[in-house]
């Protein structure tokens, strides 16, 4: 699901759009291993629409959670990292920002009271069915979050939402007598599935050092902090029965089960406590603070970390981009304590020797050496391919996929979808990390199903929206240039 999700991330826009909605409840997560210094604030602009380095943050944080949902909470930064999860989550908003270019360019406006109608709308905001204020504030302050730019947020998506539904259009009868016809062809296919395994490769080590020297400046060691830290425990912080129910009744909108779905005041009654405690013992982390800045108490440890180091929060790491050596930190949550952060050195990254970098590259060496190999013998295979050679299917369409051996159902889906397309008797088709070599044998026409109208008018709405769209981004990316201000945000 998410190799399939980073492959087609740019038709994927409106499923991962920050949905202001969607962003309710979600914790926030930081992408700390990464230089924030920008312009005024701004990572990048698209045509005459500044991205601002805030929304990045959002966007990351969401599309953080979902692939942290799907891998049942194994997600973490350095995975995050290597999946180009912040690549991802500026990709989203530099598209968003080229359709609100041209929503602008052609006078699409969402008015205030389209905002507030669409506001109170929101189930996160309502109690009994009705849109509540106290709510929406609490919300607001436990997000730190102005009521200006969330709503604004909101202005945004709707605007998007407004420009793509111009290019929504009814499916016509010829298009879907067409694609009918089209869905009864079945081919019969002799055929060989290759995968890296077939293949006989043994890595040049020379060939990888010449690789290295051409690629080496992006091989970089961390920035390395070493931190002195002051902890105020919250532990010892008194507190009570009816304090606490107090506390859970002005943020019960921030104690949700995985579904959303409100937590009582007993399920959620641990975590009242712990977030009650933190609030009684932030005057007192404050003091130390203070103190700790004055010279007057001494740290509780000295730390050495690589930015980003899991020992520390993200919100820690992204408020130390910025700072320089000597620059102590305003007390920060971690876990059940506060954390007072002192930077006494920092080192910056320098290219890495080779023998550093050597298992990073040789990752990236392989594979673009063993898919120049699969396709090698690809080439090869098809020369010699024939019935006795190869595996025989059934007659195949895009609604008789089941028979394809090697292949899982999408897989099959996207290698019928691509051969459907080609007007090759025989060729070679890549799919994934895998390469399937065919020849067609035979065709005919199987009799057309009338009660699948309904599935085929369905097909043809997903492909007018497919080439709409796709024409519609390589309209917007020629007419509004992106301009990006800050590195790792793009390839």
């Amino acid at each position: 699901m998410i190799s399939w999700m980073q492959r087609h991330n740019r038709y994927l826009v409106w499923t991962i759009w920050i949905a202001t909605i969607a962003f309710i409840g979600a914790g926030f997560v930081g992408w700390g291993s990464y230089n924030l210094a920008s312009k005024a604030g701004s990572v990048a602009k698209v045509g005459d629409i500044e991205i601002k380095q805030t929304k990045l943050n959002m966007v990351y944080s969401n599309l953080y959670n979902r692939y942290n949902q799907m891998l049942e909470g194994k997600l973490d930064e350095e995975k995050a990292k290597s999946m180009g999860l912040v690549k991802q989550a500026f990709s989203t908003l530099a598209i968003q920002a080229k359709i609100l270019n041209f929503a602008k360019e052609i006078g699409i406006v969402v008015s205030d009271h389209e905002v507030i109608e669409k506001l109170q709308e929101m189930q996160a905001f309502q109690k009994e069915g009705k849109f509540n204020v106290e709510i929406y504030h609490n919300y607001l302050k436990a997000q730190r979050l102005k009521a200006k730019d969330f709503e604004e947020t909101l202005k945004e998506e709707m605007l998007i939402e407004k420009t793509l539904a111009l290019f929504e259009t009814q499916v016509f009868p010829l298009e879907i007598n067409v694609t009918q016809a089209t869905l009864a062809y079945a081919d019969k296919l002799a055929y060989k599935v290759l995968a890296q395994n077939d293949i006989n490769y043994t890595r040049d080590e020379k060939s990888l050092y010449a690789f290295w020297e051409t690629q080496k400046e992006n091989y970089l060691t961390d920035k390395r902090y070493t931190l002195q830290l002051l902890r105020t425990p919250s532990s010892d912080a008194n507190i009570t029965e009816e304090e606490m129910k107090q506390y859970y009744k002005a943020n019960s909108f921030n104690y949700t089960d995985d579904s959303g779905k409100p937590l009582s005041f007993t399920e959620a009654k641990e975590e009242v406590g712990k977030d009650l405690k933190l609030k009684k013992t932030k005057k007192r982390a404050q003091k130390a603070y203070i103190k700790f800045k004055k010279g007057a108490i001494k740290e509780s440890e000295t730390l050495s970390l690589n930015m980003g180091d899991p020992k520390l929060t993200q919100t820690i790491w992204r408020a130390l981009q910025n700072k320089k050596t000597g620059d102590i930190l305003k007390p920060k949550i971690m876990e059940d304590q506060y954390i007072t952060v002192k930077i006494k050195q920092i080192d910056k990254p320098r290219i890495m020797t080779f023998e550093e970098a050597k298992e990073r590259v040789a990752k990236v060496y392989d594979k673009r050496e063993k898919k120049k190999y699969l396709h090698a013998l690809a080439k090869k295979t098809l020369n010699t391919l024939d019935e006795n050679n190869a595996t025989l299917s059934d007659f195949i369409n895009l609604n008789h996929s089941d028979n394809i051996k090697s292949l899982n159902a999408q897989e099959s889906l996207q290698f019928l979808e691509k051969l459907f397309t080609s007007n090759k008797e025989k060729g070679i088709i890549s799919i994934s990390d895998k390469v399937i070599v065919y020849k067609i044998l035979a065709q005919k026409q199987l009799p057309m199903d009338e009660n699948k109208t309904a599935n085929v008018k369905q097909t043809v709405n997903r492909i007018k929206k497919r080439v709409f769209e796709s024409n519609l981004f390589d309209f917007l990316d020629k007419k509004y240039p992106t301009k990006v201000y800050m590195e790792g945000l793009t390839n």
